[in-house]
């Protein structure tokens, strides 16, 4: 029963506007619309191609509503970590479990990195069924572990390298692990193109999940980092530092502070991007596995209530504001010749998440195609470009320049149309001629 109470509370924010707002989500709901029309032979220029990972998520959307894809998503990353928090500390975490619930609504949430979010969830629960070394468990495990690997690669090698620093601790090993991420940076740098923020400061902390928009989050990092610090001065002083979730931390934290968060691997058109922002959420669980056991004074209750409850009305606030903006454009589109090539490109500069980059891609399903398309160039997902068509970009840099109002058109481009902004948010549409630069706006819709 208090799953279930649990579940109920956790799905609210997947119900309570007209529509998600998850930033690449309107891009993976647009991309599975886009790769039922290749199949149908009505894509011309574009092609599918079979991937044994970052698929989960757009297989779900291509199955099943928008809204319920998001819930399953959600649910499976809270139960994954609430499974591994509790195995760490040795009790159900009921006490962590609203900490939980606010890092499963944080930056990977609302950035729309929904294949790295479900295959974080499961391989924590394959993490918290191989804890024991229990034989009768391993199958289970290795199962959840390849079905996570088919959302994404990424979190999967994370927790086998925590099973085997478990497997493996020894005195010392801490030591020589932080240096082999220290060669590790080294090798990766001398071999592949990459790049390292002083934004994965932060990251190395975990707060970072809960700065989601612009800087009035900063009462969210400041209400969970108080959370966090009460719980460690208890578990100081009862002596409850448990050492393997501890290491787990350091190491994680560490990796995120030293290894380079943007690489270009082989094969690929675009780099793998946003690494440490990314891993600072499966950090935020480690911490959260760390302290669960120190999460029982009435004082700390009430403070996490009070955090959380803030954290949920700024995002209510924020996603209202956004659904009123997709609201207008979808307006806009419906005026517009079926089947034509559009494009939006908003920058929003003092918002962390950028809720408007890929907006217009919802709003094209069944109606228009959103040229700037980013995912057939990358190299990276099902859908891919072949050839000349008039359906999206064909390389990233073309999409890149239209998304950042660098592009110049062709006549082969036309008709294009673009929805822009003035300083006042007022949309309006403008068609570009062959020779003019693509228009990109500016605007702060909070």
């Amino acid at each position: 029963m208090k799953a279930l109470l649990a579940s109920a509370l956790l799905l609210i924010p997947c119900f309570w506007q007209s529509r998600i707002q998850a930033g690449d989500l309107s891009s993976h709901v647009y991309n599975a619309w886009l790769a039922r029309l290749v199949a149908q032979g009505q894509a011309p220029g574009l092609s599918l191609v079979h991937l044994n990972t970052n698929i989960l998520f757009d297989w779900m959307l291509s199955a099943m509503p928008e809204r319920l894809a998001v819930a399953i998503a959600v649910l499976i990353f809270f139960w994954g970590s609430f499974a591994f928090v509790s195995k760490a500390s040795g009790a159900p975490a009921w006490g962590m479990a609203p900490v939980i619930g606010m890092l499963a609504y944080g930056w990977v949430f609302h950035m729309g990195f929904f294949n790295f979010y479900i295959s974080l969830g499961l391989s924590f629960a394959a993490l918290a069924l191989a804890w024991d070394w229990n034989p009768k468990l391993y199958a289970a495990a290795a199962a959840l572990l390849a079905v996570a690997w088919l959302a994404h690669a990424l979190p999967v090698a994370f927790v086998i390298a925590l099973l085997a620093y478990k497997f493996l601790m020894r005195r010392h090993l801490l030591v020589l692990s932080l240096m082999a991420i220290i060669v590790v940076r080294l090798a990766a740098s001398a071999r592949f193109r990459t790049q390292w923020f002083a934004s994965q400061i932060l990251s190395a902390t975990a707060l970072d999940q809960v700065w989601v928009f612009d800087s009035k989050y900063g009462v969210v990092i400041l209400g969970l980092l108080l959370i966090w610090v009460f719980a460690l001065v208890l578990a100081i002083k009862a002596n409850k530092l448990s050492a393997i979730p501890l290491h787990f931390c350091v190491l994680t934290s560490f990796g995120l502070l030293v290894l380079p968060s943007e690489v270009l691997l082989p094969n690929y058109k675009h780099s793998l991007a946003f690494i440490a922002d990314r891993m600072s959420l499966a950090l935020g669980i480690c911490i959260c596995a760390l302290l669960a056991g120190s999460m029982n004074r009435r004082m700390q209750h009430y403070l996490t209530g009070v955090v959380v409850l803030v954290f949920a009305a700024l995002l209510f606030r924020d996603q209202h504001t956004f659904n009123e903006i997709e609201d207008r454009m979808q307006k806009l589109v419906a005026t517009l010749p079926p089947n034509q090539r559009v494009i939006a490109a908003i920058e929003t500069p003092t918002m962390r998440v950028n809720m408007l980059t890929h907006m217009i891609d919802r709003l094209c399903v069944g109606r228009c195609f959103s040229y700037a398309n980013y995912e057939p160039s990358t190299a990276q997902f099902r859908v891919r470009v072949d050839g000349p068509n008039g359906i999206v970009a064909p390389t990233y840099g073309e999409s890149w320049a239209l998304q950042g109002g660098r592009y110049i058109v062709r006549s082969t481009d036309l008709p294009l149309y673009e929805i822009v902004l003035d300083k006042h948010g007022e949309m309006s549409i403008i068609q570009p001629t062959a020779g003019m630069q693509s228009a990109v706006s500016f605007w702060e819709p909070l």
